[in-house]
């Protein structure tokens, strides 16, 4: 069967879901069987979804999901409900991002509401990367980062711990630097003692006193001092050596020492995106930067 054929037969079955909840509600259909034809309505919308998504006719198929999980509702199916809105939200995802998030969202309410706080928590999650990649909103996704991480926190602080250093860097993207300082050493804090995740610790620490070091070369010294102190393994680290070349050629105002210093740490360990904006952010308070790390 060709696309348009699976489409037909998908408006056929949404009509006789109409049908079924409009005689459902009734007098004479609800003295006989009402309930069981919502019930059958459900498998109707359902069936008619995956038909649109198998002709990819996302936005149909979110719409005939969306029918679905308010009929469950309505029977206070609250689980049958909450997955329906989650597979109207994956239809809408590929045709109407913001629709969506709306579907998600009805979800995630639900799944508060029964307790499925990490359930919940796995969809802001899908929604932070809906408005990160499709709607291109960065407050937005720090807003959805930060609801994942505050339910999270109780059952799983690894997951939690992963959202919050997704706001941290956002937070330093839109140089909201104080905000990122305070995660980054938050999570760096709860790491350095855990046998298996205390070696991330440097990473984050690094992360905190590059933004220090943008807000004041003073504070990026002291802080870096107090790392050392809290986390000893952290003097050793390529990215504190590299902090300490950066902080003097800074005060040297050396735009050649800077650069050559990244370039060489660079050489050995490949600095992402978010680490090279922190870096060129830092080199343009050096009088006569020329704004590259080339």
């Amino acid at each position: 069967m060709d696309n348009s054929g699976k489409e037909k037969e998908a408006m056929q079955l949404m009509a006789e879901a109409d049908k079924k909840v409009k005689s459902s509600g009734s007098f004479l259909g609800g003295m006989f069987g009402g309930n069981h034809k919502v019930e059958d309505a459900c498998e109707m919308y359902a069936r008619a979804a995956n038909m649109f998504k198998m002709a990819k006719n996302w936005s149909a198929a979110g719409s005939a999901f969306c029918q679905a999980a308010r009929l469950h509702m309505q029977m206070q199916n609250k689980l049958d409900s909450a997955t329906s809105f989650v597979d109207a939200g994956n239809a809408y995802k590929k045709a109407d991002p913001q629709e969506a998030i709306n579907c998600l969202n009805a979800a995630i309410d639900i799944y508060t509401d029964m307790g499925r706080f990490t359930i919940a928590a796995k969809h802001h999650m899908t929604i932070a990367e809906i408005y990160e990649s499709e709607l291109v909103d960065i407050e937005k996704v720090l807003f959805a980062f930060k609801c994942s991480s505050v339910l999270l926190y109780v059952f799983s602080l690894s997951s939690a711990n992963k959202c919050l250093l997704k706001v941290g860097s956002y937070s330093a993207q839109l140089e909201q630097y104080p905000k990122a300082i305070e995660i980054f050493e938050q999570v760096a804090t709860s790491t350095m003692d855990n046998p298996l995740l205390k070696y991330n610790a440097k990473e984050y620490f690094w992360k905190a006193a590059l933004c220090h070091f943008i807000v004041d070369e003073l504070n990026a010294k002291l802080a870096i001092e107090k790392y050392e102190g809290m986390f000893p393994a952290f003097s050793d680290s390529r990215e504190c050596k590299l902090l300490k070349k950066l902080l003097e050629a800074h005060e040297e105002q050396n735009n050649e020492a800077f650069t050559e210093a990244v370039k060489e740490f660079d050489s050995i360990s490949r600095l992402d995106q978010w680490q090279t904006t922190m870096l060129l952010r830092i080199k343009k308070t050096i009088q006569g930067d020329g704004g590259d790390l080339k």
